[in-house]
């Protein structure tokens, strides 16, 4: 019984001893800092890498420092020209000051989720509708710089903010579908325009050529006559210039 009871007590204050090292000792990655608070107080952040506690008296709150992905959820925004969509972005950010982050605000990430989704409602809503979907980009820069500078104060660097959907009332769908198909048919009626003026002038230019000699006349009727002989098996009745016929004509009077 006395070896017993004695390698109780051995095993009792190695359990004492493990706790008591683990109350002192912390280990922190590379991607993270400990924010020590000494009896309430802030002391400092540290990490990575062994970090020495004081039992009963420090507390210590681990802070990632990696990057964040939030995905903002779809926001109903009526635009500047009066339009209702949904709109969602996905935001980008990290920690940059672990102790701004613990001390300026009770819950970093819900306040920046709550910020990204009223901000995004406003800038929004402040741009109309051919401007979101034409400059995604310009806007998404906008956003950027707004929720960099609010979180700021809370240690938080917002890095990027990417529009992801823009969904569009039915109506409005059928709307900008009946607009492209107009602008494609006003573009076709254009190029159609375009392409027989070009044609009128060449003929113009060719009528203007085969008008100064005659000879360029009889040699395209002749290559006409050729072209449709090859082409086509029916009778065509094609009318001659007589001028084919004039030296003819000539060496019968002088006969």
């Amino acid at each position: 019984m006395g070896n017993e009871e004695r390698i109780d007590v051995t095993d009792m204050k190695i359990r004492i001893l493990i706790f008591i090292l683990s109350q002192v000792i912390k280990i922190m990655n590379e991607y993270e800092r400990g924010v020590i608070f000494r009896l309430g107080r802030l002391i400092a952040s540290k990490g990575p890498g062994i970090i020495f506690l004081i039992p009963l008296i420090d507390k210590l709150q681990r802070m990632s420092l990696r990057l964040v992905t939030f995905d903002v959820p779809p926001q109903d925004v009526i635009t500047k020209d009066n339009v209702s969509i949904k709109v969602n972005a996905v935001l980008y950010y990290r920690v940059m000051d672990p102790n701004k982050a613990v001390v300026e605000v009770e819950d970093y990430a819900y306040a920046t989720s709550q910020l990204a989704q009223t901000t995004l409602r406003s800038v929004c809503g402040q741009a109309e509708l051919d401007e979101l979907l034409a400059e995604r980009e310009k806007i998404s820069i906008r956003l950027q710089e707004t929720l960099d500078k609010d979180t700021d104060p809370w240690g938080i660097k917002v890095s990027k903010v990417e529009l992801k959907h823009i969904d569009l009332p039915p109506e409005m769908q059928r709307a900008m579908a009946k607009q492209a198909e107009a602008e494609r048919e006003r573009r076709a009626k254009v190029i159609h325009a375009d392409g027989e003026f070009q044609a009128s002038t060449k003929l113009g230019e060719a009528a203007s050529i085969i008008s100064k000699d005659p000879a360029a006349l009889q040699l395209r009727y002749l290559q006409t006559l050729s072209e449709i002989s090859t082409e086509n098996n029916s009778t065509i009745l094609f009318p001659i210039p007589i001028d084919l016929f004039k030296s003819f004509l000539k060496k019968i009077e002088k006969g």
